[in-house]
């Protein structure tokens, strides 16, 4: 007689190490550094509209904050709710994500898609990753990450097709966008 297989659940930091986090903490921190990504994400998009507001880029800049914007809300309401402090970094990425949008948005429309494929990009990543750290004890929070990890690639995928490829210097400015992308990420985490 065949013993039965049951699927065991996945709990959220079960094969933790000595000195790795609690998943308590594991939960926090990815509240932490998503909200902060979320909120970075939308000021990129408002400082790139400073600058191409009334072109042809607008438009899917706009729908593209959009979706930024509701994942901010929801994101809002998570750290509320689970009572998370956000990152102590927030005025620092208001400041930088708006500077960082104009920035290449006065490079043109097409560094500005640059842009967003290389955030995106690191984006994919760190919410791949995240989702796999959380357990059957965090579907909630695994099946928001995922939602709006399809989002920010259908982001990267649209900035694709507006022609971030074809910017001059792209590999070079996206290498250092991703960086800068990277540290935020990495300091949200730690403040």
């Amino acid at each position: 007689m065949k013993k039965k297989q049951q699927k065991q659940s996945k709990i959220t930091g079960e094969n933790r190490m000595p000195g790795d986090p609690y998943p308590e903490k594991i939960v926090e921190t990815i509240l932490r550094v998503d909200h902060a990504g979320e909120h970075g994400a939308i000021r990129i998009y408002e400082g790139q509209l400073a600058v191409l507001s009334g072109t042809k880029a607008e438009a899917p800049i706009r729908e593209m904050m959009d979706q930024e914007q509701r994942h901010l809300d929801k994101f809002n309401q998570l750290i509320a709710d689970r009572k998370v402090r956000p990152t102590a970094l927030s005025p620092l990425w208001h400041v930088a994500g708006f500077m960082l949008g104009a920035g290449t948005a006065f490079l043109g429309p097409k560094a500005a898609m640059t842009c967003t494929q290389a955030v995106e990009e690191v984006i994919d990543e760190h919410y791949e990753s995240q989702a796999k750290q959380l357990g059957d004890d965090e579907n909630e929070l695994r099946a928001v990450i995922e939602e709006f990890r399809m989002d920010e690639l259908a982001h990267r995928d649209k900035a694709i097709e507006e022609g971030a490829e074809e910017t001059p210097g792209h590999k070079t400015l996206s290498r250092a966008i991703k960086g800068g992308t990277k540290l935020a990420i990495w300091l949200s985490k730690k403040i």
